[in-house]
């Protein structure tokens, strides 16, 4: 066996140290600033540890702004999108890499190949889609644009998961009398739990920020969801950064709480991700 050569190891640890600090240095300085008063946020040389421990900044940020409210649309909005892309993507993959049809190639092309255009292009046009149907102003607008963004590359990421799974299980349990449906609810589904976790925390995340259309297809202020909402704390000629540290602090929140209860199957999902061809 070659021996370890002390310097490279070393060297390792070092930069797996200065990676790990330039990651969580973002989230610790915004969590210690929301803890923060306003003259120790701006105050220089800035401090590490808040000088003054305070809550006054949550206190404001729920008393003097709509923050419930743009939690709740985005609470919406995420869970709503992750639930009917993660149904969706199932579906229409399971059809896609597992049934033999004319054009099941073509059309997954057609959806791989949206994403050639950025998104923003969509927004006029998605834009008079909404007001025909009566959709401005609703957060159903968004879950219906969010998912049209979702879906098609959470339909390409489920392909490795499928393919890990042995078509064998599926001929086992017909020969044994299962329907399609049970089939997929009782075998496919539960071997698909790393490819169902890691699209829904890619749709989860992608709709938790996004601004563009969430800007322009909600007008009440009270609708908005987080990004906007947040945007629109900034003030003209000052910034309460004590303030916004605390809104993104609760932002952050609910990511952190989903990685916490599917995590294992998301890092999962991404070793089979990529292993697969």
């Amino acid at each position: 066996m070659r021996a370890r050569n002390p310097l490279r190891s070393a060297g390792s640890w070092v930069l797996l140290l200065l990676i790990v600090v330039l990651v969580f240095a973002p989230f610790y300085w915004i969590g210690s600033s929301s803890f923060k008063t306003p003259p120790d946020v701006i105050k220089y040389p800035p401090s590490l540890f808040p000088p003054t421990w305070t809550l006054q900044n949550f206190q404001k940020l729920f008393a003097s702004t709509d923050y419930p409210s743009y939690l709740t649309s985005s609470l919406f909005i995420a869970l709503a999108t992750t639930l009917i892309t993660v149904t969706l993507a199932t579906l229409a993959a399971y059809a896609i890499y597992r049934l033999e049809f004319p054009g099941r190639l073509t059309i997954l092309r057609l959806m791989v190949g949206t994403y050639v255009f950025p998104s923003i292009l969509l927004l006029i046009p998605l834009f008079q889609v909404m007001v025909q149907l009566g959709l401005i102003n609703s957060l159903w607008s968004l879950v219906v644009a969010n998912v049209t963004f979702t879906a098609p590359f959470s339909v390409w990421l489920m392909r490795a998961f499928l393919e890990s799974i042995p078509l064998e299980l599926e001929e086992a349990a017909a020969i044994d009398g299962a329907g399609f449906f049970q089939t997929l609810g009782l075998v496919i589904l539960p071997l698909l739990r790393p490819g169902l976790a890691t699209i829904a925390i890619y749709t989860f995340i992608t709709v938790w920020t996004e601004f563009p259309f969430a800007s322009q297809f909600i007008i009440d202020d009270a609708k908005r969801p987080l990004p906007v909402g947040l945007a629109a704390i900034i003030g003209q000629y000052q910034i309460d950064w004590g303030l916004l540290a605390a809104g993104a602090v609760f932002m952050a929140l609910p990511v952190v709480i989903l990685f916490a209860f599917v995590g294992r199957y998301f890092v999962e999902g991404l070793t089979t991700g990529a292993l697969k061809e």
